[in-house]
C-alpha cells in the first residue's frame, strides 16, 4: 500500500482511512489489491504514447489466448462489456446502426434473460438500447420457454453466472443449443467468476459467443477494467462500439496504462499457484474460527463449494442458544470501528461470513480479535 511521508497512508491525506476488506472482491471497498509488477507496467506504460487501437488488438489476442476464444477486448469494466456485448448484437459491424445507439428502433434489439438470472447488473444491456424479454419463473426455466420467445427481433440470449443466482436455471449447454439452432448468439456476464481459475476457459467450450470478466477481481488487475471475449464475428463489432470510437462505448474509455495493467495481472494470474492461494485462504479462514468455535451459541466453521463460497470462507452461524448480539449489530460494530472491517452478512441463515481473498498478512489475526469482541462485548 502506498503511503504519505508522515507515514500514514495517502488516502489519510484526503480524509478518508483505509479498511480490511474481509468480504471478497467486492467493487465497493475497492475490489482487489494490485501486485507490484502490475504497478510497475503501468507506470512505465505512462512514459510512452500509442496507437490505442493497434494496443487494443494486442491486448484482445492475450485475451483470446488465455480464455480460449477467438479475440477478446478490455473494456471499462465487466458492466461496459455487457454494454458492448449487447450493442454488438444489435449492430454487428453496420456503423449507421452503431451510431445511432442507444436508438435501436429496427434493429434485433430483444435479449431473452430467464427470470432466475435478473440482476441488477443486467441494466447495462437496456443502457445499450436493448430490451430485456424475461423468460421462465423462481423455479426455473423450460426449454420450450426459450424456443418460443426466440423471434425476429431477438439479438441474443444472456446468461449471468454469480454465486447467489438460482441453481435450478437451464443450464448454458442447453440455452446455447436451442439458441444457436435459431441463429442466436448467447452472452455470458462471469464477471465475478474468478477464482477458481479453470472459469477462464469454461463458457466458450459450453457454447457462449462472447463472455465478459471483471478485470479487478479474481485477476487483480485495475479496478476499471474488465475482458471480453468470444467470436471474431461479434468481438469486432464490440471493437467498433468502444472507445477511441465515437460510439456507444466512448464514455467507456480505458487507458494505454490500465490496459497494459490488466494484461499484465492476467499473464501473472495464468502463472500464479492457485493451490498455494487456496491454502493460504483456507489457513486466514480457520484462524477466524480457532477464535470463536468454543462460542457458546455459535456454530463456526470453514465452508467451500462451487456456487457461494468459490474459497475458503469462515462462516459464523447463530444457533437458538445464542443470545448476543444480532449480526446486524455485529457487522456495523466491525465497520465502525478502527481500521473498518466489512465482512459478509446474511444468506441461508442471517449469518456471518469472512472471505479471506483481500485479507493481508497479519489481518486475519485482527479480524479474530475484532469478531470476537464484538460478539461477546
Amino acid at each position: 500500500m502506498a503511503h504519505a511521508t508522515d507515514g500514514s497512508s495517502i488516502y489519510e491525506r484526503y480524509g478518508v482511512k483505509p479498511l480490511i476488506h474481509a468480504s471478497g472482491s467486492t467493487t465497493r471497498y475497492g475490489g482487489t489489491l494490485m501486485e507490484p509488477a502490475v504497478m510497475r507496467a503501468m507506470e512505465e506504460a505512462s512514459r510512452y504514447l500509442v496507437n490505442m487501437d493497434k494496443l487494443n488488438l494486442a491486448a484482445g489476442e492475450i485475451i483470446a489466448n488465455a480464455t480460449g476464444a477467438e479475440a477478446g477486448l478490455v473494456s471499462a469494466g465487466s458492466a461496459s462489456s455487457m454494454v458492448l456485448q449487447a450493442a454488438a448484437c444489435m449492430t454487428g459491424t453496420d456503423p449507421a446502426r452503431i451510431n445511432r445507439l442507444p436508438d435501436s428502433a429496427g434493429m434485433k434489439n430483444e435479449i431473452i434473460i430467464q427470470r432466475g438470472h435478473r440482476v441488477n447488473y443486467d441494466q447495462s444491456y437496456r443502457a445499450a438500447g436493448a430490451t430485456l424479454v424475461e423468460i421462465g419463473n423462481t423455479r426455473g426455466t423450460q426449454a420450450w420457454e426459450l424456443e418460443a420467445a426466440v423471434n425476429e427481433n431477438t439479438a441474443a440470449v444472456a446468461y449471468i453466472v454469480a454465486p447467489w443466482l438460482a441453481r435450478n436455471a437451464m443450464p448454458l449447454e442447453q440455452v446455447a443449443e436451442i439458441a444457436h439452432g435459431r441463429g442466436v448468439p448467447v452472452i455470458v456476464d462471469a464477471a465475478s467468476t474468478l477464482p477458481p481459475a479453470e472459469n477462464l476457459r469454461r463458457f466458450i467450450p459450453q457454447g457462449a459467443d462472447m463472455v465478459c470478466y471483471s478485470g479487478g477481481k479474481g485477476i487483480r488487475g485495475p479496478q476499471s477494467t474488465g475482458m471480453l471475449c468470444g467470436t471474431s464475428e461479434l468481438i469486432q463489432a464490440a471493437t467498433l462500439n468502444h472507445s477511441p470510437n465515437n460510439a456507444i462505448g466512448r464514455g467507456m474509455k480505458v487507458c494505454k496504462e490500465e490496459i497494459v495493467g490488466l494484461i499484465t495481472a492476467l499473464e501473472l494470474y495464468l502463472e500464479r499457484d492457485h493451490d498455494a492461494d487456496m491454502a493460504k485462504w483456507r489457513g486466514y479462514a480457520e484462524t477466524v474460527v480457532d477464535a470463536l468455535v468454543e462460542v457458546p451459541g455459535l456454530n463456526v466453521v470453514v465452508e467451500q463449494d462451487d456456487v457461494n463460497r468459490p474459497v475458503p470462507t469462515a462462516v459464523v452461524y447463530f444457533t437458538k442458544a445464542w443470545a448476543g448480539p444480532s449480526g446486524q449489530a455485529v457487522a456495523t460494530a466491525l465497520m465502525e470501528g478502527d481500521p473498518a472491517i466489512h465482512i459478509l452478512r446474511g444468506g441461508y441463515a442471517d449469518e456471518l461470513a469472512i472471505n479471506p481473498h483481500n485479507l493481508q498478512p497479519g489481518e486475519a489475526e485482527i479480524v479474530a480479535e475484532r469478531l470476537r469482541r464484538a460478539l461477546l462485548g
